[in-house]
């Protein structure tokens, strides 16, 4: 059985609540997921436990790639989980599950994101690309969002 988790560990320049909600707005969402090049052209979020919640993201050649999953907890600003699972034409793929804890260092946030179900290694090391990626764009967000909170 191979090594199924992933875990990504990144400090944010931001305070948790932002970087929280960050996950947790569609319109932010869609502003910083997917992989460089991509962009987000729909995210629709019930952000509750045993809320769904659906995104599509659209690579540079204009291929559309949906995915979808149920939140399983929510405990703002600490932690998130929820499932994620690649929805092509309605067929989903194999469903995973995401935890993200949100530490406070004092103005900065440090996330730990961890995915845990993938059926290979090779699986997981091509989610860790995209996900680094998506975090990069992250990073690159929130600082305008923290000064548009003073």
């Amino acid at each position: 059985m191979p090594d199924s988790a992933l875990t990504i560990t990144r400090v944010f320049d931001a305070p948790r609540e932002l970087v929280f909600t960050a996950w947790t707005d569609p319109d932010q969402l869609a502003s910083w997921l997917g992989p460089s090049g991509f962009t987000g052209c729909a995210v629709t979020l019930d952000t509750r436990e045993g809320g769904q919640w659906r995104a599509c993201i659209r690579s540079p050649e204009g291929d559309e790639h949906w995915m979808r999953g149920v939140y399983r907890e929510i405990t703002a600003p600490e932690r998130l989980v929820f499932t994620f699972a690649w929805d092509a034409d309605g067929d989903r793929g194999i469903e995973t599950v995401v935890t993200i804890g949100f530490a406070d260092l004092g103005g900065k946030t440090e996330m730990t994101f961890t995915q845990t179900g993938f059926p290979s290694t090779a699986e997981r090391d091509g989610h860790h690309d995209g996900w680094t990626s998506s975090f990069d764009d992250l990073a690159g967000s929130l600082p305008t969002r923290r000064e548009e909170t003073r």
